[in-house]
């Protein structure tokens, strides 16, 4: 399948998971603009946020975006909150095909409980948490979004069968 694919979906939502796998079977190179941004920096994000701020974070967050949307014939993984920005929007509607992996939040809450490299969750009650970002940015992943894909079923392997061939019809006008 020409052309590249960018997932967004709240952090748990398995991005990179699946990025990875759709990537490896679609003979694609994989990115994740979270560790693009820490190979840079030489920095976690987790470090960043608490250093610098989230406005700053989202400042690198773009840049990165910028630079990657350009290459050809790959897989992005965007930060959950990738799609704040207009600018981040219209980068990854511009130059790929944008699929939101969508989960229920006890999915999300599950596969992110235990991670200390969630910033935003470091909070004392993550599922308030969760439920709010869910509730602010599902309209914004929508808003970009060219495939909209459930993640709650856990198989990986059969995840990716489905969301290809939703790729392939998309991309043959017959599905949008």
């Amino acid at each position: 399948m020409a052309g590249n694919f960018f997932l967004v979906g709240l952090m748990g939502a398995g991005k990179t998971t699946v990025g990875r796998a759709l990537a490896r079977r679609a003979g694609k190179t994989f990115y994740d603009s979270d560790h693009e941004i820490e190979a840079r920096t030489g920095v976690r994000v987790a470090t960043i946020f608490e250093i610098e701020g989230e406005e700053r974070f989202r400042d690198r967050e773009t840049s990165v975006i910028g630079d990657l949307v350009k290459l050809n014939d790959i897989v992005l993984a965007t930060g959950g909150g990738a799609v704040l920005r207009q600018e981040n929007r219209q980068l990854l509607r511009r130059h790929g095909t944008v699929i939101y992996l969508r989960a229920p939040i006890d999915d999300l809450l599950a596969r992110t409980l235990h991670d200390k490299n969630r910033p935003l969750l470091q909070t004392a009650d993550p599922r308030a948490k969760l439920e709010a970002l869910f509730n602010e940015r599902d309209p914004l992943y929508r808003e970009v979004a060219d495939l909209v894909i459930d993640t709650s079923q856990q198989n990986v392997n059969q995840l990716i069968i489905d969301l290809e061939h939703a790729l392939a019809d998309h991309l043959n006008g017959r599905a949008g």
